[in-house]
C-alpha cells in the first residue's frame, strides 16, 4: 500500500472545501494571505492554517515581500485535478471564490496605494 501513499496525502490535502478555494483563487497567480481572507471572508488564522496544509503537501509555495506573505501554486497540475472533479459532480455553483481585485481588500494588488498592512 506504499505505493498510494502519496497519492492519498494529495486527496487529503484536496478534501477540504477551504482548500479547493484557497487554490481557487490561487488558479489565477500568486496572491497574499489578506486577499485569500477578504475573498473567502474567514479569519486569518483559518486560512493560514489551510495554506500550512497546501504547503507542506508542496501544493504551494510562499514568498515574503515586507509584511505581506505570497502564496502561489507550485504544481499547477492540481487545477486539471480539480477540474476533472468538478466535471464528475456537475456544473459549478454560481458563488465561487474571487481570486481578481476586490474593492474592500486591503493586500498591495487590490490597493496597490494602501499602508503596508502586513498579511500573513
Amino acid at each position: 500500500m506504499l505505493f498510494y501513499d502519496d497519492q492519498a496525502r494529495l486527496f487529503k490535502a484536496l478534501s477540504h472545501p477551504a482548500r479547493l478555494a484557497i487554490l481557487d483563487i490561487l488558479r489565477d497567480g500568486e496572491h497574499c494571505v489578506c486577499h485569500i481572507e477578504t475573498a473567502l471572508g474567514y479569519r486569518q488564522a483559518y486560512i493560514s492554517q489551510n495554506l500550512t496544509l497546501l504547503r507542506d503537501t508542496g501544493l504551494v509555495a510562499d514568498r515574503r515581500e515586507g509584511w505581506n506573505i505570497f502564496y502561489r501554486v507550485t504544481k499547477p497540475e492540481v487545477f486539471d485535478l480539480m477540474d476533472a472533479a468538478q466535471a464528475l459532480v456537475g456544473p459549478r455553483p454560481s458563488r465561487r471564490a474571487r481570486s481578481g481585485k476586490i474593492s474592500n481588500c486591503p493586500c498591495p494588488h487590490c490597493n496597490p496605494k494602501a499602508e503596508p498592512a502586513g498579511c500573513g
